[in-house]
């Protein structure tokens, strides 16, 4: 799974020479604390009356700290056969069906701002399960979040596709989630729909103006914001190819509701 970028300082100098191996350790390290000090903070966005969900509240100095809160998903996963690093990557709506209590664990995160959003994921918020990388990427299904983050298996196998060998099991970086099917969507609901209704809202005002699916594509956990009315979706890394680039969003409320709308009017 690809990594985030890493930006150094050139203008910083070691006082004193250290062997190239630990001069490349420590730079990986501090990148990584960076990075992963960097994800922790909330995405910026403007808030506009009705449609973001930011929810305000008083701080013990009497002043007012603003923080989003996403309560839907949209996991996304790929329903056709295709290898990576060896392992069939495929994992579609049918699949989870057959899976023991039509239940899987949502590995393969390997993006710290994604791992952040996996892991503020609540017992029973639910989420669209979404079709990626195919001829028609688009909403098929209703999952629900069963099991909150407990470590990511896939992390310590080195047979894994996503094997990180920089974690360790007493301190481990990645996280993953179970999730639920819960019901086909009444019709499928295509990216292109989807799109086109973001470009609408957008442009004149609407709950799909800001929804992440578009503005944060290459994040593979994107939460729906109180307004986008879209689950966000996972993506389980030995089952579902690019899981760190194509791997799930967030949605708001207002988000979710909208795009669950669409399932009851006819297909444009």
């Amino acid at each position: 799974m690809p990594w985030p970028s890493r930006k150094r300082d050139k203008g910083a100098v070691a006082d004193k020479k250290e062997p190239d191996a630990k001069v490349a350790k420590n730079e990986k390290e501090t990148s990584d604390k960076e990075e992963e000090e960097k994800s922790a903070k909330p995405p910026a966005g403007s808030s506009k009356s009705g449609w973001k969900n930011w929810k305000k509240k008083e701080s013990e100095s009497g002043g007012e700290e603003s923080k989003i809160t996403y309560c839907h998903w949209l996991l996304k996963s790929e329903p056709e056969s295709r290898l990576e690093k060896g392992v069939d990557v495929k994992f579609s709506v049918d699949d989870l069906k057959a899976q023991p209590n039509q239940t899987t664990c949502w590995d393969g995160v390997r993006n710290y701002q994604a791992r952040n959003f996996l892991r503020s994921m609540k017992l029973g918020q639910q989420a669209f399960f979404y079709h990626s990388n195919c001829k028609e990427p688009g909403i098929v299904a209703l999952v629900k979040i069963v099991k909150e983050a407990y470590p990511d298996h896939t992390q310590f196998d080195q047979k894994d596709p996503h094997y990180d060998s920089t974690s360790r099991k007493e301190n481990p970086k990645w996280s993953m989630v179970d999730v639920q099917f819960v019901r086909m969507t009444k019709r499928f609901i295509p990216l292109a729909e989807i799109k086109a209704h973001h470009l609408a809202h957008k442009a004149d005002g609407g709950p799909l103006k800001d929804m992440m699916l578009f503005s944060r594509q290459r994040l593979s956990i994107q939460p729906l914001t109180q307004g986008e009315n879209l689950p966000g979706l996972l993506i389980p890394s030995v089952r579902q190819a690019a899981s760190s680039i194509y791997g799930f969003s967030f949605l708001t409320a207002e988000e979710f509701d909208f795009v669950l709308s669409l399932e009851e009017e006819k297909p444009h």
